[in-house]
């Protein structure tokens, strides 16, 4: 199989059928080349998918596997199998950002700091040390997690490890010594100083031919000095040294990164790109489900939860009409209403969207619910800003409607307003609070 992926979709497809991009069958080195791949826009993976329509749904997502498979056809008569994703799927960009040469910096420093501070309390011993154990507190400072503090062996004696690059002298005794611990920081140093893992091994070799530079991280680049650079190469290279006796101890750690440190009277928070201060009022909030499903931007969620509520918030919602408009109008006005609901209720929202704009454009009826359904099925087709729009109007038609303010905070999201998501999430939250007392 052969798979490209985009933000939005995973496109898979056979990899027997010839590519568009590689239609020869040269040979290279007493090999077929290998078809190319091809990447493919939304708009393509719509016309294919007939508009993502539900009959070329192959499987709906599940709780632990947010997405829905569909079939469709290129132009090229290839099938295709396209996964697309729920919003909430895709990870916070945030958790991605590239680390800044000074933070790096203040990372190994802080963890070696950590490391003497077990040292000389007797808890010399840290097994599976590695960039998972690294945790950051609210204020975007670097701590050493507990978890592989070796509390129950003495000795060292360990049975089992996670550990990708082993120190040489586990892998001979089974113990972790006080110099094992020294060799797994020199392995983080490198994932600092590369971003990615590297076998201690190899570059140990790249160090030794004098082309440390090919390690370095190339979002690091013009972020630090030769001599910087050089030094904390260096301190790697004695880390990973073979012999555990030709190790640094963690407390010259200590002293060889403290004057490597930048940017010192900087709080890490702010080389993180974190922000700081109260904390989000999404954390602090108790949300109901439909809360949550908003904050999550979870739309599978927000439609199984309106539909259970139906119609029942739009009880006391005034529809004064006349006899001539209720013989005349009525009737079709009602029926649109109820095609939009099957349609709804099927997960047709292009269809559904029609319908409730036909009952809206009536005008012989209000319906909160109505303009709440349409803005979910908005949602559903990458239209936030209309979804927006109709969550505001049920607001309009019924101010005191927790659901109105939720859906405009899942719009919001959307847009990428967070700062006035959270805030019409507490809105919203509020009046569900005052509505219970009451």
């Amino acid at each position: 199989m052969g798979a490209r992926c985009s933000k939005l979709s995973l496109c898979w497809w056979p990899s027997n059928l010839k590519s568009n991009l590689n239609d020869s069958s040269d040979l290279e080195n007493g090999e077929e080349a290998l078809p190319g791949f091809s990447e493919y826009s939304l708009d393509q993976l719509r016309a294919a998918t007939a508009g993502f329509s539900t009959d070329n749904i192959v499987s709906e997502h599940g709780e632990k596997a947010p997405n829905v498979v569909y079939r469709g056809t290129l132009d090229e008569d290839r099938l295709i199998a396209v996964k697309r994703f729920n919003r909430s799927a895709w990870p916070d960009p945030r958790q991605f950002l590239h680390m800044k040469w000074p933070m790096r910096l203040r990372v190994a420093l802080y963890l070696a700091q950590a490391l003497e501070y077990c040292s000389s309390r007797g808890r010399a011993l840290y097994h599976d040390l590695n960039a998972y154990r690294i945790l950051f507190d609210q204020d975007g400072n670097p701590r050493l997690s507990s978890f592989g503090l070796m509390k129950n062996s003495r000795d060292g004696k360990s049975y089992s490890t996670n550990l990708a690059f082993t120190p040489p002298e586990y892998l001979r005794t089974g113990r972790v010594i006080p110099e094992s611990v020294v060799y797994s920081f020199g392995t983080l140093l490198l994932d600092l100083l590369s971003g990615k893992h590297i076998p201690p091994s190899h570059a140990l070799d790249l160090i030794r031919g004098k082309n440390f530079l090919m390690l370095m991280d190339s979002c690091l680049e013009g972020q630090f000095s030769n001599d910087d650079g050089t030094e904390l190469v260096r301190l790697a290279s004695r880390c990973l040294q073979y012999e555990p006796r030709e190790r640094p101890n963690v407390k010259s750690l200590v002293t060889a990164l403290t004057p490597l440190q930048k940017e010192t009277e900087v709080p890490s928070h702010v080389l993180m790109g974190i922000p700081h201060g109260t904390a989000s009022s999404k954390q602090t909030m108790v949300l109901t489900p439909l809360g949550e499903a908003c904050s999550r931007m979870d739309l599978t969620a927000i439609h199984e939860i309106l539909e259970k509520i139906g119609y029942k918030d739009d009880e006391g919602i005034a529809n004064e009409l006349s006899f001539q408009m209720w013989t005349d109008q009525i009737q079709e006005t009602l029926n649109s209403k109820k095609r939009g609901d099957t349609a709804f209720r099927a997960k047709d929202f292009g269809t559904a969207i029609e319908c409730y704009t036909h009952f809206i454009d009536g005008g012989t009826m209000i319906s909160p619910t109505v303009f709440a359904r349409r803005c979910l099925c908005y949602l559903m087709n990458n239209m936030a800003q209309e979804a927006l729009g109709d969550a505001m109007q049920a607001q309009v038609i019924s101010p005191e409607w927790p659901t109105a303010f939720y859906l405009q905070a899942a719009a919001l999201f959307s847009l990428g307003m967070d700062n006035d998501a959270q805030e019409t999430l507490k809105d919203g939250t509020n009046l569900e609070a005052k509505k219970h007392r009451n």
